[in-house]
């Protein structure tokens, strides 16, 4: 049974960072997934592909790997910088601004 570690990217519907700066760690599913012939969905019998394990870091998430005898890789992922404006997002609406507000 593997595991992978990785920090999952921000949401790209949003501009927040909320649920990336954990670490998760995820088991790879051991069978592959069946169709179902009446209703199209897909299934498994394999649950411990549903486990999804969230730690503060990267060392906890190994060392629970290690502790459980898991083989694990751990994913590096690109960060991007924030963006920050001045003043934020109420910028945008401030009455005193002096020039003309576009999208």
């Amino acid at each position: 049974m593997s595991a992978r570690i990785f920090r999952p990217s921000r949401s790209t519907t949003q501009s927040g960072s909320a649920k990336s700066k954990k670490w998760v760690l995820e088991i790879a599913p051991c069978s592959a997934r069946k169709l179902d012939p009446l209703m199209g969905w897909t299934s498994s019998s394999d649950t411990r592909s549903q486990v999804r394990l969230t730690f503060d870091s990267r060392d906890a998430a190994i060392d629970y790997a290690k502790a459980n005898g898991l083989a694990y890789s751990v994913m590096s992922s690109n960060r991007r910088n924030p963006v920050l404006r001045k003043r934020g997002y109420g910028e945008n609406f401030a009455y005193e601004r002096r020039e003309t507000w576009t999208h």
